[in-house]
Parts: structure tokens; C-alpha cells; sequence
């Protein structure tokens, strides 16, 4: 509250503060005559702008007429040399409880950098702040000069002013502080200091204020739209880990210790969302315009150019740490296909080095001596045994994120967000069921289900196109266009195959003859492969089954079927992720190559929920020769490693591999890594022989009688399954009916007695 007088209004003049010590007190001068020393404070008014209020004094320096302000007071007043004012006496009978200003550092004061780490104590601040200005009157939006410890000068700002109640207090009612425009403050009043805007200073102590924190997420943005089917799970981790922090004030990261992750890793198969999940933090974060790097585009052909460009990234927020200290914005760098200058230092050969000194860069400016507390680093790889081991301790890039293939959830999560526009304009049949086509797409990643929806969409189309002498489309397109569920079905068949998925070919080219169950051994094997096939997706076993079907000598040769059982086995499974390991795929490679393409085959199938391998004819993997004898002891070790190895947690595998040498196996030590081993026997018996001649249908029934019963039944058997089939498949082809089964018989002796 403030009273005046109308009759004590006079027009003066505005003139300079008569002393340099005066102009810190924020106290205006006055002379002696004008206003005697019972007169405190003052009300200003230009004759355009609104009414200030300024405690005063009596200066025998001062001009008779005029009011000695200093250059605070006349920027707030907005006030300039020799101006008319009308100025009258007041009274200010508002008493302060509370007085909240903000703090920034005094810009003509040279010796004050515009950002430093000395900690300012607000609990001093605020006892020097009522030596200094007790008794004086204080108005929101005021600035005045602090000088503090008589030597550091800072800028305050009134942010906010509260008053007690003296009425209630008298009457000892229960008084609540109200806010107010102007008021006293007295020897109590609580002071609390702010950081300005953009300031630099470092406040601590308990009467710093809770400055207006901004929110690290942008207030528009809705977690129900994020776009990211299928990483749900992922993104939460990710949020847990490197954004919570960013959420609570500074104030109590203080207190607990708390530093801000600095970097993120994402890693994983391509086309599973990690350049799109990059994308959403970018926009769902309160921040600057992420920078987005492609990996390659650092290096560069001069000396010394790859780590400028990487000094580069960082200016900006380098900049506004140095300006803003604390306060300063989040910094994003986004670099995509990171392990292109990320490369562990010493694995990249020459001499130039430029490799190891990018790494060398970016290491000291995220964690450095003169490290950025204002950025934060998304690294994408799909590689991330590439990348340099020091980039990736806490402190850095710590927190490390795998982006998998996407479950069946999140595979229908994908399939939402794709097919979300033609469900909306109705140009989906009702047909399409979602979940279906999440069941159907295993191992597909989220690039691939994309290309599903796309592929389904131009076959679609296509019924509408008329393809004549000319291209047609039909008129009627706009309402015919419908994507029906035989071209989702159409697409999954002919146009996209996922890359981790199942090698459909090569199983049912391991299964051209089909599989023939002769007799009870085969039975057997079929029935323990089944036990073994649930063995592995069993929760409660272990994440590797290991299986080796195998043809020991005395019991049968090679061409026993084992190949065929394998494929079989993996095709029974229906696994998501079925790859064949065979040597005619490396032929000519050296042993390093060799090593390398089989432990990306592992490598692949450790990116899948389950996942089978079949590992065909491994001694000849092992260039395992007779004569010598020979092997390759580097894909020896390398195997052995690898089918001990357990995958990684909520990962399963089952790794069938083929022999006919097991002795080798055994001298090799290798049998041991299996957990179960099938034995294989060839065709011993005239029976057996009887059941495979009635399956191939090449023989009528006379025919296989007389086989049987005149030809084979008194004597002993041995004939492998696959030479079996080959020889009724050259009887087959005999013309003369009279002629096949002599032909039959003849090359079946021939081939026992090559055996």
C-alpha cells in the first residue's frame, strides 16, 4: 500500500548519481531543500509511463531541482538525463516476507567471466543483501546492483515479492503470505536468489530458489504416436536409463550425485527401427535440431580435416556451454553407421592413422579433460564388435541398446502402423486379419514387413492394369483399389523372404527324394529328433541343443539319408531361423574366410528367439583328408568354440550336424560337444528293402514279390538309403518292362560289392 499527497507533486529533473559507492546502494539522491530527511521514498512518473518507486537520501551534491539516479535505476525507470519527471513522497506500508530475485553477473564487471564454476553462497548473499538494503522499498521487475563480498558486482532482478499480514498477526490469527507489487523489506525478510536466463553463475546453498526448470520432453509430444512398433520395450529401457535423470530438477541431481548419460548405442540386424527410434528421441526431446551424421561423411582426404569435422559437431554446444554453464540446452548428434570412424584403434591398416585419432576426437570431447556435460551422442551400428572399446564404458556411449527382430506383438504393432491409412480410407479388405499375417512373417524384420505391405499394395494394382499394346489402367481404380489378404499371401510367397528367415530351398533340395521311413531306425531317429526339437524351445533347458546324425562304418557307409533326416528335423521344427552350414558354399575359401562365414551363420542365428543350424558333412568343414591325414585345426577350434557357446539370454538354438566319419570326430575330441548323437544305420534287411521298392512306385507288385522273396531273401543286405533310391530311379528309366528288374538287381549287386 502507498499514500501520497496531491499538493506535494512537483516536476524536476533527472541528473546522475552524485557518487560512484552511491550508485551500488539503490538509494536516488536528493537535495536537502527539495525533500527534508523524513521523507523516504519517492513515487516517479513520466508523463507517458507508469509510477516508480525509489527509496532516497539526502546528498548536499546534488542540484537543487533535480534527482541523482543511478544507470540501473534509469534503465528500469526508463529514464534519461535532464528528463521532466513529476515526483510526490510516499509511504510504503507493504512489510516483505519473501523477496525472490535472479541473479546474473554485472556486465560492465570485467573480471567476471560469462560462465564460471565458483559457487556463489546464496545464505551470504542473502545476509550481505539485508545489510545492504534493508528498510528499502523493492517493486516487481526492479533491477539494481548487488555488490557482494565488495568485490563481485551481479545484476538483480525482482521476480516476485510476498507480504505478511501485520492485522492478523496482531490478532494472532494465522497469517498467509500474499503476493504484492511493492513493499519493505525488512532485517527478516526471506531472500531467495534465482539464476537469470541464460546465466552463467553457479548458485548453491539453501536460499537458492527452484528456478523454472524446462521440461526435456516436448510438450506436444504423445508416447501413443511414437510410430515404433515392436520396440515398446526397447524405448522404455532407453527412456529409464538416459532420460529420467533429464526429467528432475538440477537441484537434486545435486544432491544425489547424479550425472546425465552422455551416449546411446543402438545396435542390431538392419532394418529393425534403429535410425527411426533416433529419429523419435530427436523429436521427442525439448531440444536443438539434432545434428545427423552419416559416419562416412567424417572422413576426409586431408590431414587433419576428419577430426576438425568432428570438432565441428561439437562448436555449437561447446559455444553455449561456455556462455551458459549449467543452464545451457541439450545438444543432439545423431551418427548413423558409427563403426565407419569408430573402428577399434590398431585394427585399420596403413600409416595414416586417421582412424585412431577420430576415435582419439570424439572420446575427448564426450569424456575428456575438457569434457560437454550439454550433449548427447546416438551412435547406430550394425556392427558393434567393430567399435573401439574405450567408446563404450560408462561415460560414454553406456548405455547400449540391441534392436531385434520383432516378436509376433510387435510384428502386428508394425503391420498397425503401415496399414493404418487404408483401414482409415476403407481400402483394406475385411478379409485381412493382422494377427494372421504376424503369425506368417517370422523373423521378419520392420524394413521387410514395410516391403510386405508395400508388395501386397502392387499386387493389388495390378489387377487394375491393362497391359495390351499399351499400358491400361482401369478408370474405375479409385474405388475398385482394394488390398486383399490372397495379396498379402501373394507377396509372402513370391516378393519378400526375410533375411534371417528359414532356407525353405535349400531344405527342400536336401529333401528332393522325400523322406522314407523304411523300418523302425528311422522311426526312432524321427521320433528322438521330435523330443529334442521340443528340448530346445523348453523354458527351463538351456538355450543350446547340440545333435550329430551320424553313420559309424560298421554299420553302414555314407549315402545313409543322413543329410535328409537333418533337413527334415529342421524343417519339423519350424523354427523362425533355419540356416544350412554346408562346404560346398565355401569352397576356395581360406581357412580365416571359412572360420568368418561360419561364425556369422552363428551370429545370425543368436538375433532370433529360436533359431536351428544344420552343419553338413562338418568333416569336410574341416578339410579332413584319408591321406596324411589332414584338417584345418583353425575351423576345427572355431567349431568346437562355437557349439559349446551358449546364445544370448531368451535365445534358443539347435545346431544339427552331419558325419560319416565319426572316428575322425573322435580323435578330434569333438564328440563330446554334442548333447545327444543319432545313429543312422543303412538297409540291412529284405523287408526294409520291400517297403522303399513299394513307396517308389516303379515296381508293380508282381515285381517287388520277386524281388523280395527270389532275389534278397537269402542273402545279406547293405545298401545305403540314397544308393537305394538312385538305383530304382535308373531302373525307372529302363523301357522294356521285362528288362528293369534284371536291371534293378544287377547294379544293386554292383553296389554292394563295391561297398
Amino acid at each position: 500500500m502507498m499514500s501520497t499527497s496531491d499538493s506535494c507533486i512537483r516536476t524536476m529533473k533527472v541528473a546522475l548519481c552524485p557518487s560512484n559507492p552511491l550508485s551500488f546502494t539503490n538509494i536516488a539522491a536528493v537535495n536537502e531543500n527539495d525533500f527534508n530527511s523524513n521523507v523516504k521514498y519517492i513515487k516517479v512518473k513520466t508523463n507517458s509511463g507508469p509510477h516508480y518507486v525509489f527509496t532516497v537520501c539526502v546528498d548536499k551534491n546534488v542540484v537543487r531541482g533535480t534527482i541523482g539516479f543511478s544507470e540501473p535505476q534509469r534503465q528500469w525507470a526508463k529514464l534519461s538525463i535532464t528528463q521532466d519527471i513529476k515526483v510526490e513522497p510516499c509511504n510504503v506500508s507493504e512489510c516483505l516476507c519473501l523477496i525472490v530475485v535472479e541473479a546474473d553477473f554485472y556486465k560492465l564487471y570485467e573480471k567476471i567471466p560469462r560462465t564460471t564454476m565458483e559457487a556463489y553462497d546464496t545464505d551470504q548473499m542473502a545476509k550481505e543483501f539485508l545489510v545492504q538494503f534493508s528498510r528499502m522499498a523493492f517493486s516487481c521487475g526492479q533491477r539494481f546492483v548487488f555488490q557482494f563480498q565488495n568485490k563481485k558486482l551481479l545484476w538483480l532482478t525482482v521476480k516476485s515479492l510476498e507480504a505478511a499480514d501485520l492485522n492478523a498477526i496482531k490478532a494472532g490469527e494465522e497469517s498467509k503470505p500474499r503476493p504484492v507489487e511493492l513493499g519493505c523489506c525488512l532485517a527478516n525478510t526471506i531472500i531467495q536468489f534465482e539464476k537469470a536466463e541464460r546465466s552463467g553463475i553457479n548458485l548453491i546453498g539453501k536460499s537458492k530458489g527452484k528456478a523454472l526448470q524446462q521440461s526435456i520432453i516436448s510438450p506436444d509430444w504423445d508416447f501413443n504416436k511414437i510410430g515404433i512398433g515392436g520396440l515398446d520395450k526397447e524405448f522404455n529401457a532407453i527412456f529409464r536409463r538416459a532420460f529420467a535423470s533429464r526429467i528432475f530438477s538440477p537441484e537434486l541431481m545435486e544432491q544425489i550425485g547424479c550425472k546425465h548419460v552422455k551416449g546411446i548405442l543402438l545396435h542390431g540386424p538392419p532394418g529393425n527401427g534403429k535410425t527411426l527410434m533416433a529419429r523419435q528421441i530427436g523429436k521427442m526431446l525439448n531440444a536443438r535440431e539434432p545434428k545427423i551424421v552419416n559416419g562416412p561423411q567424417i572422413l576426409d582426404k586431408y590431414v587433419g580435416e576428419s577430426e576438425a569435422n568432428i570438432r565441428r559437431l561439437f562448436a555449437d554446444a561447446e559455444e553455449e556451454e561456455k556462455r551458459a554453464g549449467l543452464n545451457s540446452g541439450l545438444h543432439i548428434i545423431i551418427f548413423d553407421e558409427i563403426d565407419a570412424i569408430c573402428k577399434a584403434r590398431g585394427s585399420v591398416g596403413g600409416n595414416t592413422g586417421v582412424h585412431d585419432t577420430v576415435v582419439n576426437q570424439l572420446l575427448a570431447k564426450i569424456d575428456g579433460i575438457e569434457q560437454l556435460n550439454n550433449i548427447l551422442i546416438i551412435g547406430m551400428t550394425n556392427r558393434k564388435d567393430m567399435i573401439d572399446e574405450a567408446l563404450l564404458r560408462p561415460g560414454r556411449l553406456e548405455v547400449q541398446m540391441e534392436i531385434g527382430l520383432p516378436d509376433e506383438k510387435g510384428r502386428y504393432q508394425i503391420l498397425q502402423i503401415h496399414s493404418a491409412l487404408m483401414y482409415e480410407n476403407e481400402k483394406i479388405s475385411a478379409d485381412v486379419n493382422l494377427e494372421e499375417l504376424a503369425a506368417l512373417t517370422k523373423n521378419f524384420s520392420g524394413a521387410e514387413i514395410e516391403g510386405l505391405v508395400r508388395a501386397a499394395q502392387s499386387t493389388a494394382m495390378n489387377r487394375l492394369i491393362k497391359a495390351s499394346n499399351k499400358v491400361e489402367v482401369d478408370p474405375e481404380a479409385t474405388k475398385k483399389l482394394i488390398i486383399k489378404k490372397d495379396d498379402f499371401l501373394h507377396a509372402l510367397e513370391h516378393d519378400i523372404k526375410p533375411a534371417f528367415g528359414a532356407a525353405a530351398e535349400q531344405l527342400e533340395h536336401c529333401l528332393a527324394g522325400g523322406i522314407i521311413v523304411w523300418g523302425k531306425p528311422i522311426s526312432s531317429i524321427l521320433t528322438d529328433g521330435d523330443l529334442l526339437i521340443k528340448q530346445t524351445e523348453a523354458a527351463e533347458t538351456s538355450g543350446l541343443v547340440s545333435v550329430l546324425i551320424e553313420v559309424v562304418f560298421f554299420l553302414g557307409p555314407p549315402n545313409s539319408g543322413k543329410t535328409a533326416l537333418a533337413a527334415e528335423l529342421a524343417k519339423r521344427s519350424n523354427f523362425p531361423f533355419v540356416k544350412v552350414c554346408s562346404s560346398e558354399d565355401m569352397v576356395g575359401f581360406s581357412e580365416s574366410a571359412k572360420c568368418l562365414n561360419i561364425r556369422k551363420v552363428f551370429d545370425d542365428a543368436y538375433k532370433s528367439q529360436l533359431s536351428c543350424i544344420l552343419v553338413d558333412d562338418i568333416e569336410r568343414l574341416l578339410d579332413y583328408g584319408p591321406i596324411g591325414p589332414r584338417y584345418s585345426n583353425l575351423t576345427l577350434q572355431a567349431l568346437l568354440v562355437l557349439l559349446k557357446k551358449q546364445p544370448p539370454k531368451g535365445k534358443k538354438l539347435l545346431v544339427l550336424c552331419t558325419s560319416s566319419r565319426r572316428q575322425v570326430l573322435e580323435d578330434m575330441e569333438m564328440l563330446s560337444v554334442f548333447s545327444s548323437v543319432l545313429h543312422v544305420p543303412n538297409l540291412s534287411d529284405a523287408e526294409h528293402v520291400k517297403k522303399v521298392l513299394e513307396q517308389s512306385h516303379v515296381f508293380n507288385k508282381n515285381e517287388v514279390t520277386h524281388i523280395i522273396r527270389n532275389e534278397l531273401c537269402n542273402r545279406k543286405i547293405f545298401v545305403g538309403i540314397k544308393k537305394l533310391l538312385s538305383l530304382i530311379d535308373m531302373a525307372r528309366q529302363v523301357v522294356d518292362d521285362d528288362y528293369r528288374v534284371p536291371t534293378f538287381l544287377t547294379k544293386l549287386k554292383e553296389a554292394e560289392a563295391v561297398l
